[in-house]
């Protein structure tokens, strides 16, 4: 079952998703401090992808800790703050405590905004929404860099990641044919889609990416970045 944490001043869906099954590289999360976290009836352990960690990181890894999932993937739909601001004190609390960092992913297009010299990337955007870098400066800790940079097509655990630019460069939706699941980020939204008007944003680029979401069978479950879900046959009236 895919569980809903919603996080930060902006109300950002943090999902976590079960794998639905190990994967051969997978046997490293299997050994040392990691089997005795998930018990000796679950060989390979119980693993999880984290998406969009955006606040809240001591909330998100309580949560984990009681669902008894580790998160093997921290998978970004887009590099905005909203959405970022957690990774570190996330992806740090599983160094210190397993020895085992969770694999952070996020579509090439939007790398700048992870890494130790991403606050400026930040800065820019919070000044374009709301004039000012407050929110940003207050919250600010070091993000630290992707592990693997996505393109299109690329797979990552059982996800196929779909490029969808125009909420930012590097948006990225991941698709989960055999469940009909998409994780769409801020490209589209129950009854809305994603605002065009901050750096790297384009209106028609965005116009592009929802066309591409439309032809997708109707009946596509939709997890958005922000308010409940959806499908993609009841949103298709949105364009």
């Amino acid at each position: 079952m895919i569980t809903n944490i919603v996080v930060g001043a902006l109300a950002v869906n943090c999902w976590v998703y079960p794998l639905p099954a190990p994967l051969e590289e997978d046997d490293l999360w299997a050994q040392g401090p990691w089997a005795s976290y998930t018990g000796a009836d679950s060989a390979k352990g119980a693993l999880c992808a984290l998406v969009d960690p955006g606040a809240d990181p001591a909330v998100i890894t309580a949560r984990l800790e009681r669902l008894r999932l580790f998160p093997r993937y921290i998978l970004l739909t887009h590099g905005h703050f909203d959405h970022v601001a957690g990774l570190a004190g996330v992806a740090s609390y599983y160094r210190d405590a397993y020895g085992l960092a969770p694999e952070i992913a996020i579509h090439k297009g939007d790398a700048s905004s992870l890494g130790p010299a991403s606050l400026p990337v930040h800065q820019e955007s919070f000044r374009a929404a709301v004039g000012d870098t407050a929110y940003v400066d207050a919250l600010w800790e070091p993000l630290p860099p992707a592990s693997r940079l996505l393109s299109e097509g690329d797979r990552i655990g059982p996800f196929t990641t779909l490029h969808l630019p125009g909420h930012s460069p590097g948006s990225a939706g991941f698709y989960h044919a055999e469940s009909r699941t998409l994780l769409s980020g801020d490209t589209l939204f129950n009854g809305g889609i994603g605002r065009t008007d901050l750096p790297g944003g384009d209106w028609n680029t965005l116009a592009a990416s929802l066309q591409r979401l439309f032809r997708m069978d109707a009946r596509v479950t939709v997890y958005p970045g922000h308010g409940s879900i959806t499908t993609i046959g009841d949103e298709q009236s949105l364009l």
